[in-house]
């Protein structure tokens, strides 16, 4: 009797180690990352009730939603955010600092790359990961498959296609929008493949594509041609049919355009998110017959949201406002800073996304103490009507700011790349520029809940459906994905697995 007792337990053991091992190796066969540029949390409630039963409402009444999912850095703007999703860490460590940012003293875009060409098309600019200091998802598992698996990345934005595929990424593709189709750069190859070259002839005959031009990123048909170049990839690179998992990165930008250009409310950005529901049931409608449902996972969610346009806020009698930092603030500020210091040059380079680039030579020219100068320059921000904090990057870690906010601001900054001072500005009030600025349009960047509350949707392969209000983070979702796929996280991965999403 023992021994058969003996026996039953080294069976169910063995049995136990069996399942276990298959479980660890279990992985989807095709990986889908949407990132929606200036998706509201509040968007998948807003338009709820117009969204068709097989796009939107499909991810929501099928997946598991994270509720109360947080941008943790400052600031909160497309690049950063884009590449924060994938590589599960902040500017601090992966120094995407900004869609343009300062590095060794040039300013320069996030994707910039003066050491390759354009492929597709005759634009003298090209694009490429040469910046980002991280690995993302898709890095890691090219690593964990032997580069077997494939990673392609398909947006309107040059930034929002190359920084979640990641550097050794098979692909990435966006829009010249001169030319009117999708391109690369030599970074991934010398030359388009032909399901891409057939996919811009269909282009070339679009008429709507022709009638609108350039301006194709203020219409939902922006939204469509990158659904379907994303299904043109999975089709011609035969994505979630090969032995090793695939990954799909997808970024729909026109969202973001039609935001800036004409805010939160309106005809324009009802069209933009049901129009996004139209792409969102085409897309799963292809994972399905191309690589069967259930045998997919996807996840969605967004880089930043969007303040409510500050005349909106004031005319509902809520408060808000325009900043002009370029026209009043800056030039005032400026003025009381030179009689203080007894400048006769400009030590202010520049404002990025309400950071502040000291000019180091023209410091240094006029004999100035830097640090007493820096000190100065906070104290004429904190004098500046409607800045609710400000600090230098060097002090922030004891400035008099709450701590939750201290935190955002040093996760977002890299000692070579964020500028000198950051500051923040009061609720509802946001960076306005009347040459460049939409007087009916918005604009993010802030840490308010408008810009870091972002929506985080999980559904397909072995998710169930559910929802949790607890709180999560953009940094978050790259250790979640990689838990799930048993790989290594990204190598500069701060954020957690959402237990939840395992079933744990």
């Amino acid at each position: 009797m023992r021994r058969l007792i003996l026996f039953v337990a080294m069976a169910l053991c063995y049995i136990v180690d069996i399942q276990a091992q298959t479980h660890f190796n279990e992985r989807p066969k095709l990986v889908v990352g949407i990132v929606v540029d200036q998706m509201r949390w509040d968007y998948l409630g807003r338009y709820y009730n117009q969204y068709q039963e097989d796009g939107l409402k499909r991810l929501i009444n099928q997946g598991y939603s994270c509720n109360n999912c947080l941008i943790n850095y400052l600031p909160t703007v497309t690049a950063i955010g884009h590449t924060s999703v994938y590589t599960g860490t902040t500017p601090a460590f992966h120094g995407i600092c900004g869609n343009a940012f300062y590095k060794n003293g040039v300013k320069i875009s996030s994707c910039e790359d003066h050491d390759v060409t354009t492929v597709g098309s005759d634009k003298k600019d090209a694009s490429s990961p040469v910046n980002l200091l991280a690995t993302t998802i898709g890095d890691q598992l090219r690593l964990h498959t032997d580069f077997k698996s494939k990673v392609i990345g398909v947006s309107y934005k040059d930034r929002a296609a190359i920084l979640p595929a990641g550097r050794s990424a098979n692909a990435a593709y966006w829009i010249d929008t001169k030319a009117g189709q999708f391109i690369s750069s030599t970074w991934y190859m010398q030359e388009l493949p032909d399901w891409a070259k057939a996919y811009n002839a269909q282009l070339k005959k679009n008429k709507e594509l022709q009638k609108v031009g350039k301006n194709v990123g203020l219409y939902p048909l922006c939204g469509h041609i990158t659904a379907d170049m994303a299904i043109a990839a999975l089709k011609g690179e035969q994505l979630g049919k090969g032995e090793e998992t695939d990954m799909l990165c997808i970024s729909f930008s026109q969202t973001d355009v039609i935001g800036h250009e004409y805010g939160t409310r309106g005809e324009h950005t009802d069209g933009a998110y049901l129009g996004l529901d139209q792409d969102i049931a085409k897309l799963l409608k292809a994972f399905d017959e191309q690589v069967g449902e259930g045998n997919y996972l996807v996840f969605l969610t967004a880089d930043h949201g969007g303040a409510h346009n500050h005349q909106f806020m004031i005319d509902h009698k809520l408060a808000g406002g325009a900043f002009k930092w370029d026209e009043e603030y800056v030039a005032n500020a400026a003025s009381r800073i030179a009689a203080r210091f007894g400048l006769t040059k400009n030590v202010i380079k520049d404002c990025l996304d309400y950071r502040l680039v000291l000019d180091k030579d023209a410091i240094r020219e006029q004999g100035v103490d830097e640090q007493a100068l820096r000190d100065g320059i906070v104290e004429e921000l904190l004098n500046t009507p409607h800045v609710a904090f400000a600090c230098d990057f060097k002090k922030a870690a004891t400035a008099p700011i709450p701590a939750f906010l201290k935190e955002r601001v040093l996760k977002g900054y890299h000692h070579d790349r964020s500028g000198d001072i950051i500051f923040m500005l009061e609720p509802g009030w946001y960076g306005f520029n009347s040459k460049y600025s939409s007087p009916i349009g918005t604009t993010h960047g802030e840490w308010n809940p408008y810009d870091a509350h972002i929506p985080l949707l999980f559904y397909g392969w072995k998710v169930k459906h559910g929802e949790t209000s607890r709180e999560v983070h953009i940094t978050d979702i790259a250790p979640t994905v990689c838990h799930k796929l048993h790989i290594q996280q990204p190598n500069a991965c701060v954020g957690e697995p959402i237990t939840e999403v395992m079933g744990e």
